[in-house]
């Protein structure tokens, strides 16, 4: 893989980068924000390692404009702040996903594997899903409520499909995990995080809501009843 870590940090920087470059992986580094964003800019790489803290331009706001670009590299970001509200926000951003300081080198590299994998094998399937007046089809990843094209993160995306393709059945937290990270689940609940800003995304600006919490057993997508 080639990797771009952008990160303030020099001694955690070096020792990713050794880490990384020992594992056979091509790694390129920016120390501030607006270097960072000009690399990401530039293309080629496969993943990118995002602190959120940066000078000259914070990792949230850094990821948002790289999405607003159409940039779909995918994005681990780094920080040492772990509220809910906190991974809420770095993953609207456009994160895709969320590892909290101090981390262990070994599931860094497990969650950027896991995040290339994703990446390079995920694919639509093939014609349009509805359910009501929402939207989504897989081979453009372009999703609609009515006429409002909705802004959504490729793992958004994943979790939207699946409860889509599942209506109006249950489907459980460990089902929609598995289709967002596989066998890696993260530590801590990011699934929450991921939810919430579909939620967000799918039913607050509109009147009928269709994504439904089933208390201790999963979500499901369906159709307001008339």
């Amino acid at each position: 893989m080639r990797v771009l870590v952008i990160e303030d940090h020099p001694d955690l920087a070096a020792n990713l980068g050794d880490f990384l470059s020992a594992q056979s992986h091509s790694v390129d580094f920016a120390a501030d924000g607006p270097r960072g964003l000009s690399l990401a800019q530039a293309g080629g790489h496969d993943v990118i390692v995002l602190d959120r803290l940066l000078p000259g331009m914070d990792g949230a706001t850094l990821c948002k404009k790289l999405r607003q670009q159409g940039n779909t590299t995918p994005v681990l970001m780094l920080t040492a702040l772990d509220t809910v509200a906190n991974r809420v926000e770095g993953l609207a951003s456009g994160a895709d996903d969320y590892l909290v300081k101090p981390f262990a080198l070994s599931e860094l590299s497990a969650r950027l594997s896991a995040l290339h994998r994703r990446a390079s094998g995920w694919a639509g399937s093939g014609g349009k899903l509805q359910v009501a007046d929402l939207v989504l089809d897989p081979e453009t990843a372009e999703a609609h409520r009515g006429t409002v094209k909705l802004d959504l993160t490729r793992a958004e995306r994943r979790l939207l499909e699946t409860l889509l393709r599942r209506s109006p059945k249950l489907v459980s937290r460990a089902e929609l995990e598995h289709a967002l990270w596989g066998d890696d689940t993260p530590d801590g609940d990011v699934l929450r995080a991921h939810m919430h800003n579909l939620r967000n995304a799918v039913d607050k600006p509109f009147a009928h809501k269709l994504i439904h919490t089933v208390h201790g057993e999963g979500y499901r997508l369906i159709a307001p009843i008339a």
